[in-house]
């Protein structure tokens, strides 16, 4: 496995993973979009050319807002997430703030073992099914 800059040609794949994943998934255009916009920087991780886990952020100075965090779950609990997590954590950065679904135990417990703290909470800031977000900050 190895962690590796996302290019504009792994979009495809991160769109498959991202269908897995999430219930309201990007869409490919979407992920397409990030490398004509100012700011996004996107990891994968991989095993040979299969896209397994993904992190996503948008930058601004030395703040960044993590987009997504995906792991397919054939997978999980292996610590990718949490290498993608570190490398993110490598751009220079002083803060990264994410929301999280508030019933999202296990990725809670992961942002947290990361350096992540809970700062807030988002209204129903989620669809299908309409819920609360946990936002979280992590701090250099």
């Amino acid at each position: 496995m190895k962690i590796c800059p996302m290019t504009e040609a792994d979009c495809e794949k991160t769109g498959l993973l991202m269908k897995e994943c999430f219930s309201v998934p990007w869409s490919v255009e979407g992920l397409k979009e990030m490398f004509h916009t100012e700011g996004y920087c996107s990891f994968l991780a991989k095993e040979e050319e299969e896209v397994i886990g993904y992190v996503g952020m948008k930058m601004v100075l030395d703040e960044a807002d993590i987009t997504n965090v995906a792991v397919l779950p054939s997978h999980r609990k292996k610590g990718i997430a949490g290498k993608l997590l570190k490398e993110a954590k490598k751009q220079n950065l002083h803060s990264i703030y994410l929301e999280v679904r508030a019933s999202n135990i296990a990725a809670v417990t992961l942002y947290e073992h990361a350096g992540f703290k809970e700062v807030g909470q988002r209204k129903n800031y989620y669809d299908n099914p309409r819920e609360d977000a946990r936002l979280m900050l992590w701090e250099a």
